[in-house]
């Protein structure tokens, strides 16, 4: 099935995991009271990691494709899509990792996984 970065790099995704967001808080106590108070801070961030198979004409145009993915790990929020229509905006790119690459007789193709952070939700 196929998946967009940012509606410009397509690749094909073999597996997606979602991870739930993480909430966090903040926890008081003061002194003659029993107990504490904690106060609820909300949804806060989720991982993402993400599979799949870059494919391209020439090694050339996959080393291209693959440096450009590299380059968005900026800190700026992307927008991931995919083919069932699953959209997750708001999303740092951690990690890239790119493994071997396998050529065809239509060109050449790569594994990556991209771990991405949400960092809020719409």
């Amino acid at each position: 099935m196929k998946a967009t970065l940012d509606r410009t790099i397509e690749f094909e995704q073999t597996e997606l995991a979602v991870g739930s967001w993480r909430r966090d808080n903040i926890e008081r106590s003061a002194a003659s009271v029993d107990g504490t108070l904690s106060i609820d801070l909300g949804k806060r961030t989720r991982e993402i990691v993400q599979k799949g198979l870059i494919r391209a004409g020439s090694r050339a145009v996959l080393r291209i494709k693959v440096d450009y993915i590299r380059a968005m790990a900026d800190g700026s929020c992307h927008t991931m899509e995919t083919a069932e229509g699953e959209r997750f905006e708001n999303l740092r790119i951690d990690t890239l990792r790119a493994g071997q690459k396998d050529y065809s007789g239509t060109g050449v193709c790569c594994e990556i996984e991209i771990e991405y952070t949400q960092l809020r939700d719409l």
